[in-house]
């Protein structure tokens, strides 16, 4: 039977990989120096994270998320967001690249992808968006790899059973 191990935290990380840590920081200001609105670049880092399956990514952009105000709606509906009603048409452009970048199964399909996305943004939006959607499937292989676990900021309720 294989050896469970412990997980890395996330201080342990940034301490013994601090050059990438920076660089992975950098790659993420870049995005925020962009002009792209951050409410949607956290959505797209949510919808990466969800479907890579990272739960530290998953609880530190919802955490980011609502500090921006981001309504409750989209944020419980973003796994579901073709069929939520709740998404703008740029949101919605957004969150179906962040896919198609995410699962990369369909490369034929990339160029009608984009050609979609460059209906609700510029091509230098459109390159911030991809480095985002890159730089937030690098973060999640990260803590999936290495079982970062999520920071909590605040306790978790007692569901009443």
């Amino acid at each position: 039977m294989p050896e469970t191990r412990t997980p890395m935290t996330y201080q342990t990380l940034a301490k013994t990989a601090a050059a990438s840590h920076a660089a992975l920081l950098a790659l993420g200001k870049s995005v925020d120096d962009s002009g792209l609105e951050k409410a949607l670049t956290e959505l797209v880092k949510l919808r990466a994270s969800q479907i890579n399956g990272c739960a530290f990514c998953l609880q530190f952009h919802l955490d980011r998320a609502r500090a921006l105000g981001i309504a409750a709606e989209k944020l419980d509906l973003v796994a579901a967001w073709r069929e939520a009603g709740v998404f703008s048409e740029r949101e919605m452009a957004a969150l179906a690249w962040t896919e198609t970048l995410t699962r990369m199964t369909d490369a034929a399909g990339t160029d009608d992808a984009y050609a979609a996305l460059l209906d609700h943004f510029t091509e230098t939006e459109a390159l911030f968006l991809t480095i985002a959607v890159g730089a937030i499937n690098l973060w999640n292989r990260i803590g999936v790899g290495l079982q970062l676990p999520p920071s909590f900021t605040r306790p978790a309720s007692a569901s009443a059973a």
